[in-house]
């Protein structure tokens, strides 16, 4: 599973302008079933996202993807870690540590 943080690198001004193709980039990311929540950070300085089932490659190559980045308004911290307990509703997640 990752986190993906965004951190704005550009006014706010030059994220809004981008914002509508970043939001059809999101649910095209959900509707593949690569993301399981998002939202911004509060206060609104970037975002973040909680990716799952894919590996790191494909995040990397998802998050170049993103119209923020191809816009230069944000970057993103790329953060793995391994689900092992998780509340029962996303209980689909949960992961094994490797053996």
């Amino acid at each position: 599973m990752f986190v993906l943080e965004l951190t704005y690198t550009a006014p706010l001004d030059r994220v809004d302008a981008a914002l509508p193709d970043h939001v059809a980039w999101l649910e095209s990311g959900y509707a593949a079933g690569h993301f399981i929540a998002s939202g911004r950070k509060n206060p609104r300085d970037g975002g973040v996202i909680i990716a799952a089932g894919i590996d790191r490659a494909a995040v990397e190559q998802l998050t170049a993807e993103d119209p923020f980045v191809r816009a230069g308004v944000c970057t993103y911290r790329i953060t793995e870690f391994v689900a092992t307990k998780t509340a029962p509703a996303m209980a689909e997640y949960q992961e094994q540590l490797p053996s």
